[in-house]
Formats: C-alpha cells, sequence, structure tokens
C-alpha cells in the first residue's frame, strides 16, 4: 500500500526495460543482447565454479579485477566491478556525481540516467544532440559538475573519437567525466588509455554485449585511486558480495577467450553492415552505427506503426515514443537468419 512508501518513491518514474518474451519462436532484437553464445570456456568454468556455491564469493572480485587490468593495461586498483554495468552506474552516480552544479548529460541517449538522477536528487541538464544526432562537445562548455556520455550513443549507435573525449577532459580539467562504453567493442574507440594522463575520467563497460553475459551480470569501471575508491566506499555500504562467484568464473573466462570475442564480434559487425545496407534499399535512414545495434527510421512510415506492425509477425524492436525520435527504431543486430527475417517482414509490410 501506497501509504508506506518513503517520500521519494512517489516521485521515481522507473526505468522500462526491454520485453523479455514467454513465447517460442520470436526474433528477438529489441534489448541488445548478443545472439551468439558466450565462449565455451565460460560455460566450463561456470559449471566448475557451481562446487563453490555453499561459499561467499570473494568481495573484491579479486581474480576478474587482476583479468580486467591485464585486458586493459591498467593496475587492478584500478579497477572496480559490480553487478552488470548498471549497479557500476548507480554507484557512480551516487559516489561522485551529487554535488550542487547540474550534471550534463545528452537529450538523446540511455534513459537510465535521469532515473538515477531522480532516484538520487542529482540536479541535471541534457544537453541537445545536433541535427545529425551526434555528441558535440563544445555544447558542453557550461557551468556543471560533471559530464556523462555513452559512447557509443545509445541508442544512436554513434561514437565520438577518442580525441574528442581527450578534447573534452583537457577543457574541463575540474569536472568528471564518465564515459559509458557499453558498446564500444563493437567499432568505436575505448577512452580507457586517457586514464593514465586524467584523474578526472571514468569509463565504464559491461560483459553484458560483446562478451555474451548478460544473464551474469558483470559491469567494472577503470579510474585513477581516488575515483574507484569511492565506489568501493558506497559498495561495501551497500552489499559486500554484488558479484557471484559464478560471474566471477564467467567473467574471467571470457575476458581470458579472445580468439571467440573477436570472431563472434566479427560477425555482428558484418551483419550489422548489411543490415543496414538492406534498410537504406528498403527506404530507411539508418545513422552510422558502431554498436550492436542500428537506429533507423522510414522516410514515409512511422516507428509506432512499424514496430507493432513487426511485434504481430513475431519480430521485436525497441521503439522510443520520445521527441525527436519517436519515428526512429533500435534493431539489435540478431545472427544473420535473424536480420534477414527482419528485413523480410518489413519488405512485406513496406
Amino acid at each position: 500500500m501506497s501509504r508506506f512508501w518513503s517520500p521519494v518513491v512517489h516521485t521515481l518514474s522507473p526505468y522500462v526495460p526491454g520485453e523479455q518474451p514467454k513465447q517460442d519462436g520470436i526474433v528477438k532484437l529489441n534489448t541488445n543482447e548478443n545472439p551468439y553464445p558466450p565462449s565455451p570456456r565460460v560455460l566450463a568454468a561456470v559449471a566448475s565454479a557451481a562446487e563453490r556455491l555453499r561459499l561467499y564469493p570473494d568481495p573484491g572480485a579479486t581474480r576478474l579485477r587482476e583479468a580486467i587490468a591485464a585486458h586493459c593495461d591498467v593496475r587492478p586498483e584500478q579497477v572496480f566491478v559490480g553487478n552488470g554495468s548498471d549497479e557500476v552506474l548507480a554507484h557512480t552516480f551516487q559516489a561522485l556525481l551529487k554535488h550542487n552544479m547540474p550534471l550534463l548529460f545528452p537529450d538523446v541517449t540511455y534513459s537510465f540516467y535521469p532515473v538515477y538522477c531522480g532516484l538520487y536528487g542529482i540536479t541535471h541538464d541534457e544537453v541537445p544532440l545536433d541535427a545529425a544526432m551526434r555528441i558535440d562537445i563544445s555544447d558542453y562548455r557550461r557551468p556543471s559538475s560533471a559530464i556523462l556520455l555513452c559512447n557509443p550513443n545509445a541508442p544512436t549507435g554513434i561514437a565520438l573519437q577518442r580525441d574528442a573525449i581527450a578534447s573534452l577532459l583537457a577543457e574541463q580539467p575540474d569536472r568528471l567525466v564518465v564515459v559509458d562504453e557499453a558498446y564500444v567493442d563493437f567499432g568505436a574507440e575505448s577512452a580507457v588509455p586517457l586514464v593514465a594522463r586524467h584523474d578526472n575520467l571514468l569509463v565504464i563497460q559491461t560483459f553484458s554485449k560483446s562478451r555474451s553475459l548478460a544473464g551474469l551480470r558483470v559491469g567494472f569501471a577503470i579510474g585513477q585511486r581516488p575515483l574507484i575508491e569511492a565506489l568501493e566506499r558506497v559498495k561495501d555500504s551497500f552489499n559486500s558480495y554484488p558479484v557471484d562467484c559464478l560471474a566471477i568464473a564467467g567473467a574471467v573466462a571470457a575476458i581470458e577467450d579472445d580468439g571467440w570475442f573477436r570472431k563472434t564480434r566479427a560477425r555482428i559487425i558484418a551483419n550489422r553492415e548489411t543490415l543496414a545496407r538492406e534498410l537504406g534499399q528498403l527506404g530507411f535512414e539508418v545513422l552510422p552505427s558502431l554498436a550492436n545495434f542500428v537506429f533507423a527510421r522510414h522516410r514515409n512510415r512511422s516507428g509506432t506503426d512499424l514496430a507493432a506492425a513487426l511485434r504481430q509477425r513475431g519480430v521485436l524492436v525497441r521503439h522510443f515514443g520520445k521527441p525527436r525520435i519517436e519515428d526512429f527504431l533500435r534493431i539489435t543486430v540478431g545472427t544473420e537468419a535473424e536480420c534477414a527475417r527482419l528485413v523480410e517482414v518489413l519488405r512485406g509490410l513496406i
């Protein structure tokens, strides 16, 4: 009953995740999951770790932080891990982004950002993307406490180059810049190499997309030690064991099997380029994506109508009924067969 709610609960507008259908036979292109399974090494590591389920996991996830550090060429003490990048983001909002001046992020971006602002009481300003739906770093030369950018941006898929991030960091040395790189592995440049030179940079990544581990919930942040310590202080005041032993084992195996990662990533990139080309032939405007999805709108058809018609035919895509993007569809890059099915259905509709 709402009479027992804390006051903040009445003000919240929760994030709405993509639909997870219960029926079989659905072509599911709505939640940016990897269409290919994780490395076989992951499955073996998880099975082995299951023998230790009676024990608490390592609260510091030491093996995982060491594996991430080795992969990213940083020190383990510069790595923070959490229960998916959403939890890492949540701790970032609470530990680093709540100040007197507003937080800045794009008006079209990951829709969890304003939700976190509401949950933690953080003042924020949304900075409009330009006419081409791109982030212009010159638009962030305004009073703020920090800047948060999703790169590649979601749901547009458009990425900033590392040099642009470096320029922003140099221009704003007294403001924290958080770069959410959930989709960076599909063709964009990571900002991680900039961490060594900039104490005002925090980079957040996930195992959900490029490593096929959305079901295990593993995310991480990389930054200089004071930023990581802030996240650890919040984590240890909230949950000492956010990453379970199965997730630690699976994530270590995933990051160590670079061959599997490169093979599946290459297939997704190839499927993305084919899908973008075929959508263009059907009359869609497709934004230049470096993510594992495309953002497209048809020149003559409503996004709402197309999403509904696709759903009726067993194909799920994501539609956001928001200003500027209400006619766009965000379409996850699936397998070759899934993308072909989507195009076949669209051809029949259009």
